[in-house]
């Protein structure tokens, strides 16, 4: 049987564009996964990670012309918004070269022998290797940033782990390119090509998931396709770790107080917010709990002008369109469900945004109306209105796990000097539900920072890892402790001497300059 062909497609018409490779066969993937076996040694070296991460950054900016194009041509994004992407993608690739080059995130820990302590204390020293080859899934929504050369595979490398990216359908040609360029830059570095390889087909994710020598895997995508994968990781005689990001409601809460203060403000925002890159993002607000009564009214109003006055847009892919025109017409069909601006086609190959609104009562109990608690991908929000705050807990006690929850407070509810303490107890209360917190802002926008966590409960993701941020490499690591043993054999992380200059924890203190706990 021929290999199925893999096309690239214009979502702006529907029509294939060009062939671009043909789906991967079996043995075509234990080939890939072979060599990235085979490379994970020269990934050793700190300072070659170091390089490679640095000149994949400088390829990208130089090709960004062509790459912007590609990812356009494929995803109907924009040139705007794909610029700004490709500038986080590539300050990404800078931002993990760094945290390599200064060396914390091994977590170099030496704790010498005590015969005086009972029970005594062996001479013990911990640090982190990599786990071996790592599967990444790529996501639709972004060619870029969490696609071939974005965070899993950029916190992979940085962890010395080789590479074996899915493409995703929706932009094959884009993964072509940017797959070339990664390979690129490992030959310019010394590095077999091995480090870096893309294989494309639905079969292949499947064949990629079981082999035996991957050893944890990245997704990012639905849950009906990440929790597939999630199973299969699992049932592997040897199970592996699966960081799947599947899918995410992110509720937003506005007090009545917020409202009252500014309404056409938090109005205005939500409407940004849900239509920014046509309401395709992962953290897209998709449930508003707003007040029943004169500042809820106002803040609906500002949605509705806002929202009508938005253009129609392309989604990723016609798959998605029509996922979306379903989901939203079913939504809308629901009991007391009342659609201010009706989202729906905009045309044959494009969508118009709209929102729903419902009241926070139905949402309160098991029943039909439970679809509104399930993320819509696409240019919608639901608004549930409440009456008061009991009924704000009840709804969230009935959602999911979620990347993110944000709060909108009045003046006094953000200073902590309300007398309800309103702040406070909507904060504790919305905390379990998501990994990150937004307040008096909006979540769309991901910072790509140290402290950054993109994860949450499930199914907002599989694990408790973020995505994004330095951390993100953790996940592509384990902890190994030598016990008692011989100087001569240890790695050079762990030795007295220090010889790599890394930061350690010795004793239980940092160590200083002179290999020696800054406190002795």
């Amino acid at each position: 049987m021929a290999a199925a062909p893999v096309w690239s497609v214009d979502p702006r018409t529907g029509k294939q564009r060009e062939q671009v490779a043909v789906e991967a066969t079996a043995d075509e993937v234990d080939t890939v996964v072979r060599a990235a076996h085979a490379a994970r040694g020269t990934l050793a070296d700190r300072a070659v990670r170091t390089a490679l991460l640095r000149r994949a950054a400088d390829l990208l900016d130089e090709a960004g012309e062509a790459v912007i194009e590609a990812a356009d041509a494929e995803t109907a994004l924009g040139p705007g918004r794909l610029t700004g992407e490709l500038g986080r993608t590539t300050y990404q690739l800078r931002a993990f070269a760094d945290l390599v080059q200064e060396g914390a995130f091994l977590d170099v820990r030496i704790d010498h022998a005590d015969p005086g302590l009972a029970p005594p204390r062996p001479d013990l020293r911990r640090y982190k290797i990599p786990l071996g080859p790592v599967a990444v899934y790529s996501a639709s929504n972004f060619p870029l940033a969490f696609s071939v050369p974005g965070g899993d595979t950029a916190s992979a490398l940085a962890a010395g782990c080789p590479v074996v990216v899915k493409a995703h359908p929706d932009h094959p040609a884009t993964s072509e390119l940017c797959a070339a360029l990664l390979r690129r830059a490992a030959a310019e570095v010394g590095l077999p090509e091995g480090v870096l390889n893309l294989v494309h087909g639905f079969q292949a994710g499947i064949d990629l998931v079981r082999h035996p020598l991957i050893t944890a895997a990245g997704f990012t995508g639905s849950v009906r396709g990440g929790r597939a994968l999630y199973d299969a990781a699992a049932a592997r005689p040897h199970p592996i770790p699966f960081h799947g990001e599947l899918g995410s409601l992110n509720p937003v809460v506005v007090t009545e107080a917020a409202a009252g203060e500014r309404a056409e403000q938090i109005g205005a925002g939500l409407a940004g917010a849900m239509t920014l890159g046509v309401g395709q993002f992962c953290v897209k607000p998709g449930l508003v709990l707003a007040p029943a009564g004169a500042g809820g009214d106002r803040l609906l109003k500002s949605l509705t002008d806002a929202v009508s006055n938005s253009e129609a847009g392309v989604l990723l892919d016609h798959r998605m369109r029509e996922a979306f025109l379903d989901g939203v017409r079913t939504r809308a069909a629901l009991p007391d469900v009342e659609a201010p601006v009706t989202p729906g086609a905009g045309g044959e190959h494009t969508v118009s945004a709209g929102f729903l609104a419902v009241p926070a009562a139905r949402l309160a109990a098991e029943g039909p109306h439970d679809l509104l608690l399930e993320e819509c991908f696409g240019p919608v929000t639901v608004v549930a209105r409440y009456t008061d705050e009991a009924e704000i807990g009840s709804v969230l006690a009935r959602l999911p796990g979620n990347l993110s929850a944000t709060l909108h407070l009045g003046d006094a509810e953000g200073a902590g000097t309300d007398d309800e303490g309103r702040g406070a107890r909507l904060l504790a209360e919305v905390t379990p539900l998501a990994g990150r917190v937004v307040v008096n802002g909006w979540p769309t926008g991901v910072a790509v920072a140290p402290a950054q966590h993109h994860g949450g409960p499930y199914p907002a993701t599989t694990s408790t890892s973020t995505s994004v941020g330095g951390t993100a490499v953790e996940r592509w690591l384990r902890p190994v402790a030598y016990q008692d043993t011989p100087p001569a054999l240890l790695p050079p992380e762990l030795r007295e001497d220090n010889p790599l200059g890394l930061p350690r924890r010795v004793d239980g203190r940092p160590e200083g300059a002179h290999g020696r706990p800054e406190d002795a």
